[in-house]
């Protein structure tokens, strides 16, 4: 099938020549390629405001962080232990700088990958909508060819 491959190859189809089914088939595709998308952007949002708060947590550095005062230092998701900082202006990283950097260019990676990402998702769906009008369009045409054009109620 020509479409298919001009599909593969990333070409543009004419989707006034497709049938029906194959508009169908398109749209269930371009349906699942959305989703996947919206679900990784989700997921670059979410880890990118899990680097910005570790960003605001090394920023604050010592002047929240007492050397008497207990912290809970996370094991799992989901068991936490006391313990205390042995030095708040050093971290496992070097130093607060060191960390805020590192937490800066991971934010700003993620952003660009966002904003890429948000971008193909836009187009992805501006497809889908010019096949679902597209589709739209045949099955009305299909259905109305009837007496009339159009059904009784």
């Amino acid at each position: 099938m020509a479409s298919r491959q001009q599909q593969q190859r990333g070409e543009a189809v004419d989707l006034g020549t497709l049938s029906a089914q194959q508009l169908s088939a398109v749209k269930k595709q371009l349906d699942g390629e959305v989703e996947h998308l919206s679900s990784s952007y989700a997921q670059l949002a979410a880890a990118q405001a899990k680097f910005k708060e570790c960003l605001r947590v090394v920023k604050s550095g010592s002047s929240s962080f007492d050397k008497d005062k207990s912290i809970l230092v996370p094991l799992t998701n989901s068991l936490y232990v006391k313990g205390q900082l042995a030095d708040p202006d050093n971290v496992l990283i070097d130093d607060t700088k060191s960390a805020a950097d590192f937490y800066e260019a991971k934010v700003k990676e993620l952003a660009g990958n966002i904003q890429g990402l948000e971008g193909i998702v836009q187009a992805k769906t501006n497809n889908l909508r010019v096949v679902e009008e597209v589709l739209r369009q045949k099955v009305v045409a299909q259905g109305g060819s009837g007496p009339g054009g159009q059904a009784s109620s």
